[in-house]
C-alpha cells in the first residue's frame, strides 16, 4: 500500500464516522439526544438513512481502492466497529458535538 492508499483509508475512517452518525440521527431517540427535541423534520430521517447508507459504501469503496479484496473488506468491517464506537461513545457523553452533521432548523 503506497502514499495513496493510506490517503483512501484516512477517507474511508471519516466516511464510515459520517456515514454512522448520519444512520443515528436518523433516529429520533438520537436525533432528541443531539437536538434536544424529538424526531427529524418531516422528511429528513429518509436523506439521513441515504446519506449514511451511501457514506459506508464510499468507504468500502475507498478500502477496496486501497487494497485487495479480502484484505479491504476485512478493513471495512474493522472501520464499521470503530465508527459504530466513536459515535455510540459520543451520544454518551457529549451528544451536541454530532449536532454539525445535520443542523436543526428552527
Amino acid at each position: 500500500m503506497g502514499e495513496t492508499g493510506g490517503i483512501a483509508l484516512a477517507m474511508a475512517s471519516v466516511l464510515a464516522l459520517l456515514g454512522m452518525g448520519w444512520l443515528a440521527l436518523a433516529m429520533e431517540v438520537h436525533w432528541a439526544q443531539v437536538h434536544g427535541r424529538e424526531g427529524p423534520p418531516a422528511g429528513s430521517a429518509p436523506r439521513l438513512r441515504w446519506l449514511g447508507a451511501g457514506a459506508l459504501l464510499g468507504a468500502l469503496a475507498l478500502c477496496l481502492r486501497a487494497d485487495h479484496a479480502s484484505m479491504a473488506a476485512l478493513v471495512w468491517v474493522m472501520l464499521l466497529a470503530a465508527a459504530a464506537l466513536g459515535v455510540a461513545l459520543t451520544l454518551a457523553w457529549r451528544p451536541a458535538a454530532l449536532r454539525w452533521l445535520w443542523p436543526a432548523r428552527r
